[in-house]
C-alpha cells in the first residue's frame, strides 16, 4: 500500500466517524418526549400533542403520564380520545380558585394517564402522539412545564422531569416545556387572546385540523442543521486529502 492510498483511508475513516457520531447525537436528541407546538399565546385556548419516542430497541412504551402545573392550573382540559389507548384525568383541588365566565372553579386537571390497551403499544423505532386541548393558558408566567413518566413493558420508567436553565446545557431528560408569549394588543379571540400557535378555529382547537406544524418545522430544521454538518465534516475531510496529494505530487 503507498503513502497516497493509507492517506486516502485513514481520511475516510475520520470523515466517516465524525459523521457518525453528528448523525448519532442528533438521533438522541430528537428522542426526548416533547409538547408540540411548543408555543402559545397566554389566555388563549390550543391544542397540545404530547409527542413521546420509544428510544429503546429491546422494550415498548405502554403507560405515559403527563402532570399538568398545579401552580398554573388551567379551567379546561379535554383529552382526544386514542385508539388502543386508555386515558384517565385525575383533579386537585386548587388553593385559589380559578374564575371563569360559568363561575368560580375549585379544582382543575393534574394530571393525564396513558395507558396501553391489550395488544397496543410505542415499539422500537415508533413514536405517538397523545392530543390534549387546554384553555384558557395562564397569563401570568412565560412557559408551563409538564413533567413526564414514561412506562416501558420491562418496568423500566424514564422520568422527563428535569427543568431546563437558560444559558445550561439542556438537561439528560427534560421536561416538556410549552413557551407563554403575550396575546397581542388588538384583534384575536376568546376573550381578546390572541389565537395559540396550532389552535384550531371554533372549538377551542379541539378539531383533527390542527396539526402541530411547528413540530414539523422543528423537525425539518434539525435535520437540514445535521446534513450540513455532516456535509461540512465530509469536505474537511476531502480538502485535506487533496492537499496531501497536491504536496506529495510537488515532492
Amino acid at each position: 500500500m503507498n503513502r497516497r492510498t493509507a492517506l486516502a483511508r485513514r481520511s475516510a475513516t475520520v470523515v466517516a466517524a465524525a459523521a457518525t457520531a453528528v448523525l448519532a447525537a442528533a438521533g438522541a436528541a430528537s428522542a426526548h418526549v416533547s409538547v408540540n407546538p411548543d408555543e402559545a399565546v397566554q389566555g388563549s385556548y390550543t391544542k397540545v400533542a404530547f409527542r413521546v419516542p420509544n428510544e429503546r430497541d429491546d422494550s415498548s412504551t405502554t403507560r405515559v403520564e403527563v402532570d399538568l402545573p398545579k401552580d398554573h392550573p388551567v379551567a379546561s382540559v379535554s383529552v382526544r380520545p386514542l385508539p388502543g389507548w386508555t386515558a384517565a384525568v385525575e383533579k386537585s383541588t386548587l388553593d385559589k380558585p380559578l374564575t371563569s365566565d360559568d363561575g368560580q372553579i375549585t379544582e382543575a386537571v393534574t394530571k393525564i394517564t396513558w395507558t396501553a390497551d391489550k395488544g397496543a403499544r410505542i415499539g422500537p423505532g415508533q413514536f405517538q402522539e397523545f392530543d390534549v386541548s387546554l384553555g384558557p393558558l395562564p397569563a401570568d408566567t412565560a412557559s408551563m412545564v409538564f413533567k413526564a413518566l414514561q412506562t416501558y413493558d420491562d418496568g423500566q420508567v424514564v422520568r422527563w422531569i428535569d427543568v431546563a436553565e437558560e444559558g445550561k446545557p439542556e438537561p439528560e431528560h427534560p421536561a416538556p416545556t410549552l413557551a407563554l408569549t403575550k396575546a397581542a394588543a388588538v384583534g384575536g379571540d376568546h376573550h381578546g387572546a390572541a389565537p395559540a400557535a396550532g389552535a384550531a378555529g371554533g372549538d377551542h382547537a379541539d378539531g383533527a385540523e390542527a396539526a402541530p406544524a411547528a413540530s414539523g418545522d422543528d423537525s425539518t430544521a434539525r435535520a437540514l442543521g445535521v446534513a450540513g454538518i455532516v456535509v461540512g465534516v465530509v469536505g474537511a475531510g476531502l480538502g485535506v486529502l487533496g492537499l496531501r496529494r497536491r504536496s506529495g505530487s510537488a515532492s
